[in-house]
């Protein structure tokens, strides 16, 4: 049955390191409702001492025991809905049994992780860990977490692996200019003659031929052509 954590990940994501709160957590959690059933218990058997209200203790003492251990399995059924993964992108914190509270922080925007453990936490191994992010913010404390120092590790790790991988991919090579390329000299000689000198009708009706093609390539603009037009039929 897929988990309501795996739901989140992301294309490409993979779960590397799942945890949750130590079995320590349950207990603490469980106390009051173990003295709810112990209470309990002592009144039945109290009921066995006063035979006029036996009836009542007996009643109280059920709904008591009823009481107790359907708290004490919400405790349980809580706790193992409980998500903390480390993939290889961010931390995510999956909570709640029917109403789901997520958070999460990428890797790449983690500074540090504070961990905090009793002298009682190194022996079972468990920890408080509190996740420090690029705003110096606690993005979340992970109270009573199983292998506290494992779960910072392997963030760490994965972190020092993502930041590896950037590192690695190549930037994009900058686009060469293109070459110049050189500027052929035209062997055509110019359109018009030299200035003073004489054409015949030929050589106008030539030199105009040529002026005309300049225009229509737009060489020479229009007001250009009449003027060069102009001084060729002065010349005849």
């Amino acid at each position: 049955m897929t988990r309501y954590a795996d739901t989140l990940l992301a294309t490409g994501e993979v779960v590397v390191r799942r945890a949750r709160q130590h079995w320590l957590a349950v207990a603490r959690d469980a106390i009051r409702p173990l003295a709810i059933i112990v209470v309990a218990i002592l009144l039945l058997f109290v009921a066995g001492q006063l035979p006029a209200i036996h009836d009542l203790l007996a009643y109280a003492s059920l709904v008591g025991v009823i009481v107790g251990l359907a708290w004490i399995g919400l405790i349980v059924w809580r706790w193992s809905e409980q998500d903390y993964l480390v993939t290889n992108r961010r931390v995510v914190k999956v909570e709640g049994i029917f109403n789901k509270h997520s958070a999460d922080s990428s890797l790449e925007k983690i500074n540090d992780a504070v961990l905090d453990q009793s002298a009682i936490g190194r022996i079972f191994g468990f920890g408080d860990l509190d996740i420090l992010t690029a705003n110096e913010d606690s993005v979340d404390r992970y109270k009573w977490l199983a292998d506290a120092a494992g779960f910072k590790r392997e963030m760490l790790d994965q972190k020092n692996a993502l930041e590896m991988e950037v590192r690695s991919v190549p930037a994009p090579p900058l686009r060469a200019a293109p070459p110049l390329q050189p500027i052929a000299l035209s062997a055509t000689p110019s359109p018009l003659p030299r200035p003073g000198s004489t054409m015949t009708a030929d050589e106008v009706t030539a030199t105009l031929a040529r002026l005309a093609d300049l225009r229509d390539r737009g060489a020479l603009s229009a007001e250009e052509y009449d003027t060069k037009k102009a001084e060729l039929l002065a010349r005849l």
